[in-house]
């Protein structure tokens, strides 16, 4: 499956945006979808991710209240919604899908089979 992700950009703390990532290649309903993000000198870390079957979405405590997991599975297409930003946000946001990944094992990106190319998010305080 190929995944690309947009909507990124500049935004002032307080702020939102919203990140948007589509899937090609196969229909990932069936699909755990997260999200990732990776700030310069620092590891890439766990966002977010919705299970296949859209089942309540799980989150890093960092961004818990704040950011919102969505996926419209017509649309092949799984969205972030950020708010509340903060300077701490800035980074590169990346999509990841796998088929086969379990619950606890999805904070991992190393689970992940497949990437999108991530969308750079710049918060300024």
């Amino acid at each position: 499956v190929q995944l690309q992700a947009s909507g990124g950009g500049l935004v002032q703390a307080g702020g939102s945006l919203r990140l948007s990532c589509v899937a090609s290649g196969r229909t990932v309903s069936t699909y755990t979808l997260g999200w990732f993000r990776q700030a310069p000198g620092k590891e890439r870390e766990f966002v977010g991710v919705t299970r296949r079957y859209n089942s309540n979405p799980i989150y890093a405590p960092s961004v818990k209240g704040r950011f919102t997991i969505s996926r419209d599975n017509a649309k092949n297409t799984v969205y972030l919604q950020m708010n509340s930003l903060k300077p701490e946000d800035t980074a590169v946001y990346y999509c990841a899908a796998d088929r086969d990944v379990i619950l606890s094992s999805a904070t991992n990106p190393a689970e992940f089979d497949s990437w999108g190319q991530g969308t750079l998010v710049t918060v300024s305080s």
